[in-house]
């Protein structure tokens, strides 16, 4: 810290020469502003000893900061007070946030050396990159992992719309049309969607309910006619209670339709019509069973929809 106190005090001590020199008391009051800020933004930025934001960046002459003009300067002056969110904004909402013109922008650019605004932003990306590496590494890091799990959910999307089967839905469909009413069974996460399809049937004009306590699903299952219909939503096919009920409903001759990502599942196997879905091996919680659903949201939605379409 004593270093830096140093720094600045030879820079200010520069800068005092400048003014005598030029005889400007405007240039010494506007550089040792700039000079206090950067050295703020230095010292909060700081990462394992190595400057956020070296000279290079602001280093302009005293010949070229004496003919920027009033609009110019303030302009600099927001620059270095903004200098974090400066890479994350076009020449347009700077000039906004500026309450400059564009031109002006265009103008200071170049007459402390720069191309444009563009490559200004470059430049001060590039400075982050260079002082601080390692966390540039670990925010590289974390951008992977997020776009791995957005290639992630649209393989699931891609995958399970892949496996589905027209003639399988047209069956769904016309067996749910023809039922005198529609029941669906879903425990847990899987819940959510099966109280969406209940509401959108029953917007539909058709008698529909939701069950997800265990012991009503098994009671239940015994009691549904043949003119009715059942629907599973299970990710894995393997609840017990829905196993249990979809038994009774296939000795009974009772029609099932099962939503599930479980190919070889005892739901899949017991069920008449299955809507399958494909499930990523990849959980972000993998100390709990709360795997993403998003398969069974693609077959809901579908089946629904295609629901509509056909029949209404």
């Amino acid at each position: 810290m004593y270093f830096i106190r140093l720094s600045l005090a030879l820079r200010c001590y520069v800068d005092i020469l400048c003014y005598y020199i030029f005889n400007n008391i405007n240039y010494m009051r506007k550089v040792f502003f700039i000079r206090t800020c950067q050295h703020r933004i230095e010292t909060k930025r700081r990462v394992k000893g190595v400057e956020y934001m070296n000279d290079m960046v602001f280093n302009i002459p005293a010949e070229t900061y004496k003919i920027l003009s009033e609009s110019e300067r303030h302009l600099l002056e927001y620059i270095v007070k903004h200098i974090d969110a400066i890479p994350n904004m076009s020449i347009v909402k700077l000039s906004e946030e500026a309450s400059v013109s564009t031109a002006t922008i265009v103008r200071l650019m170049k007459k402390i050396g720069y191309d444009g605004f563009t490559s200004f932003k470059y430049k001060i990306k590039d400075h982050v990159r260079q002082a601080s590496p390692d966390e540039m590494n670990s925010l590289d890091m974390i951008e992977a992992k997020i776009n791995s799990a957005i290639k992630k959910n649209e393989q699931e999307v891609l995958n399970t719309i892949s496996m589905l089967s027209m003639g399988n839905i047209e069956d769904a469909i016309q067996k749910l049309y023809h039922s005198s009413k529609i029941y669906i069974f879903a425990r847990g996460f899987s819940e959510m969607i099966a109280k969406e399809m209940a509401i959108k049937f029953q917007l539909t004009g058709k008698n529909c309910e939701m069950h997800n306590d265990p012991n009503i699903i098994k009671l239940i299952s015994k009691r549904i006619k043949k003119t009715e219909i059942v629907i599973f939503v299970s990710l894995n096919g393997e609840t017990e209670e829905l196993v249990e009920a979809c038994k009774n409903l296939k000795m009974r001759n009772v029609s099932t339709i099962t939503l599930t990502a479980g190919i070889d599942s005892s739901l899949a196997e017991l069920s008449e019509i299955v809507l399958l879905g494909y499930k990523g091996t990849q959980s972000f919680f993998p100390d709990f069973e709360v795997r993403s659903r998003l398969p069974l949201q693609v077959l809901a939605r579908i089946l629904l929809d295609a629901y509509v379409i056909r029949m209404l």
